[in-house]
C-alpha cells in the first residue's frame, strides 16, 4: 500500500535543476555525505537554510566524543551510551557509532580540523556527563563546531563540483511512480535565477536539516532549527521515532523570565573541567544525587535543577566556576565567557544563572545503519534522524560523532548503490503530486503560540492533564488555518507561514508520542508516571501522518 502523502501549500515550481543526490543542510553530516559522495563519482548538490557557515555543527562548544585516548576501548564508550539511552538504545548501532567513531574523527582530522592538542603533540581529551574516562576531543576550547564547520566548509568550497544553494527552505519530498524519491521543492529566499519556489531532480535525496528546538519557548538551538526535515519526511509517508526524547540542556544560560528563542549554552565541558552547581545559598545540590554529581547524564542534572527549583521557588540556578580564574576562564572557555560578558555577567567573579532549555532531539526520520529511511532513496543523518543511537537521552558529545559516522555510511550505500546502476535517473509521478493532501498554512503569529503551549505542557515536565492542554491548543491553530482556507483567507505561501506549519506538524507529532509514553524513560519526565516501565516502555513509538493531517504513534512490533 502506498503511503499517505501531503505537501504544503506553495506556488508550482518555476524553475527546475537536476543532480544525482542532493543533500538538506550544511552542517557535519551534510557535508560529510557531499564530500565523500563526491569522491565516489556522484554529482551532489546541497542546499542550506541560510549561509553555508551557519547550520546548527558551528554551535556545538564541548567537542566530540571517541575512544582515542590511552586505555579507552569502544566497549568503555557503548557502556556509558547505553546507560545515558536508559534501556532504549539500538545497541547494534551504537557500535557501529563506537568503533567507526575514532577512525572518522581521524578522517575529520584529515580534512582540516584542527583539535587542541597538548605540548606532546597528542589531542587534548576531557570528560563530559555520563563518561567515565576523557573521550571528548575539542577545538579552540570551546569552539569545537565552530572549526568542523569551518574545516567541512573549507573543503567543499574547494570543489567546483559541488553545487551550492544557500538561503533555501526546503518544501516537500518528489517521488516517481514507484514511491522512490526523485528529488524535492525548495524556496529560494533572494534574487537571481534561482529565486522562488523551484524543485531540484535527483536519484536520492538526504535530509541533514538538524533539529527542532525552535518548538519551544527557550532553546539552544538557531532561529532555522524548525523540524523541517521530520515535518517533510512525515508528510512523505515516512516514519519516524523517539521524538518523546527532548533533551533538555541542564546548563543554558538563564536570561530573565522573559527571554525566548535561541539562548547561550554553557557546555556541559565547563562541569567537566570542575565547575559546580549551586543554589543561591551555595549548596553543591548534585552532590550525594548520582555518583557522578554534576556530571551524571544530562537528563539527571536537569531534573535535579528543576526540582531544586521547586522546591526553592526560583526560575533558575546557578553554575559556579570562580574557582578556575581568569587565565583558565580565558584559555578554555573563551566563547562562554565573551557570551557571558555581553550579558553583564563575568564568570571569573560571579557565579552564572543557568536553567534548562531544549537542546537536542534523540528521535527524528526512522533509519538502519546505511541512513535509509522507510521511504526508498530517502536518507537521513544527523539530529533530524533516529539511528537508535541516543536512546531515550543522548550522551554528551555523541551528536558531532553521529553525524560523522552515519553521514559516512549513507555516503557509502550511495556509491554502492551507484557503481551497480542501483541509481538510476527518476521521473517524478506528477499525478501523485497533484492528489497529495494540501496542508493548510497558519499565520506567522502561531509560531509563538506554539513555542507557548509546548513549553508550558511538553517541556521539562510533562503530565496526560498537561499535554492534553498542549494538543488541544495545537488541534485549534490547526482548526484556524483550515478555517482561513476554507473561506478563502488563507495565510500567504512564505517563509514564515510554512516554518509555522513546519513546528505545527512536529509539535503535534512530540505532544501524540509522549501522551503515550505512560512512564519516565531517560529525558521523557512524566510527573504522572515517575517511574520506568519495563515491561512496556522497552519498545519504540513509530510514528506516522494520518489522511486527515494528524499524527499517530504505535508501539514497534517486538
Amino acid at each position: 500500500m502506498s503511503a499517505v502523502t501531503h505537501r504544503l501549500t506553495a506556488p508550482a515550481p518555476g524553475w527546475t535543476t537536476d543532480t544525482d543526490v542532493v543533500v538538506v543542510g550544511s552542517g557535519v553530516a551534510g557535508l560529510t555525505v557531499a564530500l565523500n559522495a563526491r569522491k565516489a563519482g556522484l554529482r551532489v548538490l546541497v542546499v542550506t537554510k541560510a549561509m553555508l557557515d551557519e547550520g546548527s555543527t558551528r554551535w556545538a562548544q564541548g567537542g566530540i566524543a571517541a575512544a582515542l585516548g590511552e586505555g579507552d576501548t569502544p566497549e568503555q564508550h557503548l557502556a556509558d551510551t547505553l546507560v545515558a539511552g536508559a534501556g532504549v538504545c539500538d545497541e547494534d548501532a551504537v557500535r557501529t557509532l563506537v568503533t567507526e567513531g575514532p577512525d572518522a574523527v581521524r578522517r575529520l582530522i584529515a580534512v582540516g580540523a584542527a583539535f587542541d592538542r597538548g605540548t606532546d603533540g597528542a589531542i587534548l581529551l576531557t570528560r563530559e556527563g555520563g563518561h567515565h574516562r576523557n573521550r571528548i576531543a575539542h577545538a579552540g576550547g570551546d569552539a569545537t563546531g565552530a572549526e568542523i564547520s569551518r574545516a567541512l566548509v573549507e573543503a567543499v568550497r574547494q570543489d567546483p563540483e559541488v553545487e551550492l544553494i544557500e538561503h533555501a527552505l526546503v518544501l516537500d519530498l518528489l517521488t516517481d511512480a514507484d514511491g522512490h524519491a526523485a528529488g524535492l521543492t525548495l524556496h529560494v529566499m533572494g534574487e537571481g535565477q534561482r529565486d522562488g519556489v523551484g524543485a531540484v531532480l535527483a536519484r536520492a535525496v538526504v535530509l541533514a536539516t538538524g533539529g527542532m528546538g525552535q518548538v519551544f519557548s527557550a532553546t539552544t538551538n538557531p532561529t532555522v532549527s524548525t523540524g523541517d526535515g521530520v515535518a517533510l519526511a512525515l508528510r512523505a509517508g515516512a516514519e519516524v521515532t523517539d521524538l518523546e526524547f527532548v533533551q533538555f540542556h541542564p546548563t543554558v544560560l538563564w536570561l530573565g523570565p522573559d527571554a525566548h528563542g535561541q539562548q547561550p549554552l554553557i557546555s556541559e565541558a565547563v562541569r567537566g573541567e570542575g565547575a559546580h552547581l549551586v543554589d543561591a545559598d551555595g549548596v553543591r545540590f548534585m552532590v550525594g544525587r548520582h555518583e557522578l554529581a554534576e556530571l551524571a547524564p544530562r537528563d539527571i542534572v536537569a531534573k535535579e535543577i528543576t526540582r531544586r527549583m521547586q522546591l526553592q521557588g526560583t526560575r533558575h540556578m546557578y553554575l559556579d566556576g570562580r574557582h578556575f580564574g581568569a587565565a583558565m576562564w580565558e584559555r578554555r572557555f573563551p566563547t562562554i565567557l565573551a557570551s557571558c560578558r555581553s550579558h553583564g555577567i563575568d564568570p571569573v567573579t560571579e557565579p552564572i544563572p543557568i536553567a534548562p532549555a531544549a537542546h537536542y532531539a534523540s528521535g527524528g526520520v526512522r533509519t538502519d545503519r546505511r541512513g535509509r529511511t522507510s521511504v526508498p532513496g530517502l536518507y537521513a543523518c544527523g539530529e533530524v534522524a533516529c539511528t537508535g543511537v541516543h536512546g531515550a537521552n543522548r550522551l554528551a558529545s555523541n551528536s558531532l560523532l553521529e553525524g560523522l559516522v552515519f553521514a559516512e555510511r549513507i555516503a557509502a550505500d550511495l556509491a554502492a548503490r551507484h557503481a551497480a546502476g542501483e541509481l538510476p535517473a527518476r521521473a517524478v509521478d506528477a499525478a501523485a503530486a497533484r492528489a497529495a493532501h494540501p496542508v493548510p498554512l497558519p499565520a506567522p503569529e502561531a509560531r509563538a503560540e506554539i513555542q507557548r503551549l509546548m513549553s508550558r505542557g511538553a517541556g521539562v515536565l510533562r503530565s496526560a492533564a498537561s499535554m492534553a492542554a498542549t494538543a488541544q491548543g495545537l488541534a485549534l491553530l490547526a482548526e484556524q488555518a483550515r478555517t482561513d482556507a476554507a473561506e478563502q483567507k488563507p495565510a500567504d505561501p512564505r517563509v514564515e507561514t510554512w516554518e509555522a506549519a513546519n513546528l505545527l506538524l512536529v509539535a503535534d507529532a512530540l505532544v501524540t508520542a509522549a501522551a503515550q509514553r505512560e512512564e519516565t524513560r531517560g529525558c521523557h519526565w512524566r510527573e504522572d508516571f515517575p517511574e520506568r516501565d519495563d515491561a512496556h516502555g522497552l519498545r519504540h513509538l513509530i510514528t506516522t501522518l494520518t489522511a486527515s493531517g494528524g499524527t499517530v504513534s504505535t508501539p514497534e512490533e517486538q
